[in-house]
């Protein structure tokens, strides 16, 4: 049995749960993915895994081998990184998380291209809208919109996520242009679910801040649905640039109340600390910066 390859293995069975799930990501067979487990297990004397007819959990002994295999491999990884350093070229697999709008419409080509930069490097990247745990899941970064990480991890900003109110121009001009929030409670909005506000918009000037309380008529936790919606004349969107900016752009929505501005989010890097940041890493988190920081192509509209 190839210890490593089992540990690989067992590893991805259980950020899955499911044998069939990691059999196709690892590209190996089912039948062969649960036969190295069972190696492992053997061997070890011990059952890793509770397994049902629809997923499998790791037993308490399985969690602590996970815990202590998470630990090995980022250690491998760590190593493989060292020597692509020395070599001058990063190697070995980066693990990426990253939320599924940003990443379908943005990310993907700019993986794309950092791949044509770095062929000795191999790319795993997992599109997620949920709060994961980064190290508990063996990722090396997570791109974030939000908040900034928690304070065991380190963030770097890569560039503002504006957002801005837009409609359609027939919506506007079937139900008017508001010249201040308040008049929002009198139009069709576009809620996102994932609000920290809830079914509030806060926006601020120079005057202060402006709370609207909505009057939703469509709440959804993906932005390019709410995008959809206010493209075909639904409602009222607040919604960041990077989603709407190729609509702003070609004249399918329109930005108001540009006077007023919500709080402020950023595109963030998230990762672990570590003494030495590995370079797969470093060059990643330059690319994206390099890529979309400054003024990024979807803010080139006003």
């Amino acid at each position: 049995m190839d210890k490593f390859s089992a540990i690989r293995t067992f590893t991805k069975v259980v950020q899955l749960g499911n044998f069939a799930k990691a059999a196709q990501e690892l590209r190996q067979s089912r039948s062969a993915v649960s036969k190295l487990v069972g190696e492992l297990e053997r061997e070890l004397g011990v059952q890793l895994l509770r397994r049902t007819t629809r997923s499998v959990s790791p037993t308490e002994h399985g969690q602590i081998y996970f815990a202590r295999c998470l630990a090995v491999l980022a250690a491998l990884d760590e190593a493989e990184a060292t020597v692509g350093h020395l070599q001058g070229e990063p190697k070995g697999v980066l693990r990426v998380n990253a939320p599924m709008s940003f990443g379908t419409l943005h990310l993907g080509r700019a993986i794309a291209d950092f791949m044509e930069r770095y062929h000795d490097l191999r790319i795993e990247l997992i599109l997620s809208d949920q709060l994961i745990d980064l190290v508990q899941e063996g990722f090396d970064v997570t791109v974030r919109i939000g908040d900034l990480a928690p304070s065991s991890l380190v963030s770097r900003k890569i560039v503002p996520a504006r957002r801005v109110l837009c409609a359609a121009p027939g919506y506007l001009e079937r139900r008017g242009t508001p010249t201040h929030p308040d008049e929002l409670r009198n139009h069709d909005c576009l809620n996102y679910g994932y609000l920290a506000t809830g079914n509030q918009w806060k926006l601020s000037d120079a005057t202060g801040d402006h709370w609207v309380q909505l009057s939703w008529k469509l709440c959804s936790n993906n932005a390019e649905i709410l995008r959809d919606a206010a493209v075909r004349g639904r409602g009222i969107a607040l919604l960041p640039t990077f989603i709407v900016g190729a609509d702003l752009q070609q004249g399918a929505l329109r930005t108001i109340l540009s006077d007023f501005s919500a709080p402020e989010m950023s595109l963030c890097a998230i990762y672990a600390p570590t003494k030495q940041l590995p370079t797969k890493i470093r060059v990643f988190i330059d690319f994206l910066v390099e890529r979309f920081g400054g003024r990024p192509y979807w803010d080139l509209v006003d």
